[in-house]
């Protein structure tokens, strides 16, 4: 009676134990180790996706508040009274100049170099407020 080489390779023993049933279990092991490894491996990137996704939340929180600050900085209520409370005012119409008298207006080049050696430093005082030492640095 001849046997199939297959069949003497599932009827091989080691110690009463078949080689086959020895392969299937390291193969069975290795599944269980490389699914281990996966699942570890997903929970680090869940932990990662977790930490991004609380950070992104607290920058458009950031975002939102920068923008109403901004938008409250900008009001031109405000900006116009900032404006005259340091002496500022609208230009008006007839004080506006045409492209071909801007040559005239130009200041000449000692002047300004006058005007930044006289011009005094000012320092404000503690109780002193921004628009107060502003008004006295233009005077």
């Amino acid at each position: 009676m001849t046997r199939n080489p297959v069949q003497r390779l599932f009827d091989w023993k080691v110690r009463g134990i078949r080689w086959i049933e020895i392969i299937g279990v390291l193969l069975v092991a290795a599944m269980i180790f490389s699914v281990y490894v996966a699942k570890a491996a997903a929970a680090r990137e869940s932990a990662e996706i977790g930490r991004l996704e609380r950070e992104i939340a607290e920058t458009r929180q950031r975002v939102r508040l920068l923008r109403a600050e901004a938008a409250r900085l900008e009001q031109p209520a405000r900006l116009e009274a900032l404006s005259r409370g340091v002496g500022l005012a609208p230009v008006e119409m007839d004080r506006r100049a045409e492209v071909v008298d801007l040559a005239e207006l130009k200041p000449a080049p000692e002047s300004v170099a006058a005007l930044v050696e006289v011009a005094p430093v000012v320092t404000p005082s503690p109780e002193a407020s921004g628009a107060a030492s502003v008004e006295e640095g233009l005077r």
